[in-house]
């Protein structure tokens, strides 16, 4: 079974967000860019599915600038076997490459690999649009279980538990498919040192999306970014009927 897995560059989950001046977007000028943590733990479970026998070749792929390599190359120390980077250096967010090209991006790689199984993450925590991989899917007519909290396979049989608001449903898909994971999945390994070492050597490839036949115009437009307001500081009282009287008067709660 070969694996492909969609990552994408964002800014490190432990970063402060910081809003441009002039509110026109995010600031990244300076600021430390990690894989996305839902596509960390895609990239984990196909690394344990390759260990257990059950994949063959594990492919990661991403859309952005030429640094991007560094999250491939981390992807191949956890256990990728090789990268491709669609190379841009439009945002891959609102106002640039949206979930639709993105999309296509993968569906025109996907017809050249010809993977069994794409897994990836059920979304980014930028923009969190939660559409490529169903937008995916629907491209290729393949089956889709998103928010995967369990992941099992037998031959080309695909048992999915994905989790939804009333609990948990279990869905059984036929190879080829897409699997979205969400965060109870797994636990991410971190990348060890020689296996840092051993990823600068495997094939990473870099193409345009003019190979591909993609077209990243935009159809949305970013009017204003701002952050959000700040919560003003609580108050104690005196006792419960002043509560109940603040609740019932001035938030009008009760």
């Amino acid at each position: 079974m070969k694996i492909f897995v969609p990552i994408k560059r964002v800014v490190d989950y432990n970063v402060k967000i910081r809003v441009k001046s002039d509110g026109s977007a995010v600031e990244l000028a300076n600021v430390k860019m990690s894989i996305n943590p839902f596509d960390e733990i895609a990239i984990e479970e196909a690394v344990r599915l390759k260990e257990s026998g059950k994949a063959s070749e594990i492919i990661v792929v991403t859309i952005g600038p030429e640094k991007a390599q560094e999250q491939i190359r981390t992807a191949m120390a956890i256990g990728a076997d090789r990268g491709i980077l669609v190379k841009t250096d439009a945002p891959i967010d609102l106002g640039g490459v949206e979930p639709l090209g993105v999309a296509k991006t993968l569906k025109a790689l996907i017809e050249k690999e010809k993977p069994d199984l794409v897994i990836m993450g059920k979304q980014s925590i930028d923009d969190d649009s939660n559409q490529s991989g169903q937008m995916l899917a629907a491209l290729l007519g393949w089956a889709q279980g998103t928010f995967a909290s369990k992941l099992d396979i037998d031959g080309d049989k695909i048992t999915v538990t994905r989790e939804v608001d009333g609990g948990l449903e279990t869905l059984e898909l036929s190879s080829p498919a897409i699997i979205t994971t969400d965060l109870r999945l797994n636990e991410p390994r971190y990348a060890k040192l020689p296996d840092i070492m051993k990823a600068k050597k495997k094939q990473l490839d870099i193409i345009e999306p003019s190979e591909l036949g993609v077209d990243y115009t935009a159809r949305l437009e970013i009017i204003n970014v701002s952050e959000p307001e700040q919560r003003s500081a609580g108050i104690k009282v005196a006792s419960v009927d002043a509560l109940i009287d603040k609740l019932k008067n001035e938030a009008k709660v009760i």
